[in-house]
């Protein structure tokens, strides 16, 4: 049995396996084909923070595949409200085939996951955000943009970020980060991506100038500046990250067919420019459609490691 949280416990082969499958069953679904890989199984859906895309994706590919989700805030269970997080565990995954989670702390679900009789699944951390990434690189293969890549990230040293270091570690491209002084990524992510990388050949910088960054990139991407839980923090952000709103100015730095990613939710003339989003709109919107199908692979391939 494997657990999905976070990309280091996977092989360049098993992420491009994954993405592999979850291409095949987008196909098929073009093709009006729904093939039952988990059908009868329940996927139970802890969510401690909200979300529109983690949802929707999860629970419509469960049910596409033949299953049941069961949607659990933390106001349904008693996690958080006296409930050891090993006993949640316990019982939950006595019941269900299958568990996403998107959480806060990522010490959570590693407990979660160390208790749990079932796979776990990342659906979210204030550390990574893998399942993102997976619909991140499916996009990419889908425009002919792969190992080849050369990806700038411009914006906050967060989960995205993490993310993004160690897909680029393991699959062997290069990376681009560009944050604000002070906003930088984790060092501990970085040594791990750092040591992963030296095996792949992936090339890994980190720079507070955004536009060394985008400089002849053939992909660009960003994240809202201010996360869930840091609405506090908004105002002041706004002013730090003035000059890293990826505009047409800074798209043009990149190389004449550089394609533009968002995770979402886009906050327009913030991190992003109305036009440069727009202009990218098709490849953002099938990114994000891409959660369902990335995540449909990624739930056949756990399930056929059991």
């Amino acid at each position: 049995m494997r657990h999905f949280l976070t990309l280091k416990d996977f092989t360049k082969e098993e992420i491009l396996e994954i993405i592999g499958i979850g291409l095949e069953i987008k196909k098929d679904l073009r093709a009006g084909i729904y093939k039952e890989q988990l059908k009868n199984q329940t996927l139970a859906m802890i969510f401690e923070k909200s979300s529109t895309r983690t949802r929707v994706s999860f629970e419509t590919g469960m049910f596409q595949l033949g299953g049941h989700a069961l949607f659990l805030s933390n106001r349904d269970i008693h996690l958080g409200r006296g409930e050891p997080i090993k006993d949640t565990s316990r019982v939950i995954s006595s019941m269900c085939d299958m568990v996403m989670i998107r959480t806060f702390e990522h010490s959570m679900i590693e407990e979660f996951a160390a208790y749990s009789k079932v796979p776990i699944i990342n659906g979210l951390t204030d550390s990574y955000h893998p399942v993102q990434l997976l619909a991140d690189y499916m996009t990419m293969v889908e425009y002919g943009v792969n190992e080849n890549a050369v990806v700038a990230y411009i914006g906050d040293g967060n989960n995205m970020t993490h993310s993004w270091m160690i897909l680029a570690a393991k699959l062997g491209f290069e990376l681009r980060i560009a944050t604000p002084k002070g906003y930088e990524v984790d060092a501990s992510v970085m040594a791990e991506a750092l040591k992963i990388a030296k095996e792949s050949g992936a090339i890994i910088s980190v720079t507070n100038d955004p536009k060394k960054a985008v400089a002849g990139a053939t992909i660009v991407t960003t994240d809202t500046w201010a996360s869930m839980g840091q609405e506090d923090e908004k105002e002041q952000r706004i002013q730090n990250f003035k000059g890293f709103m990826v505009d047409d100015s800074m798209m043009s730095l990149a190389q004449k067919n550089a394609k533009f990613l968002h995770c979402l939710p886009a906050y327009r003339e913030q991190e992003v420019s109305e036009s440069v989003l727009e202009g990218h709109s098709e490849i953002v919107f099938n990114e994000a459609e891409n959660r369902l199908h990335a995540q449909k692979g990624l739930m056949v391939w756990l399930d056929r490691q059991r």
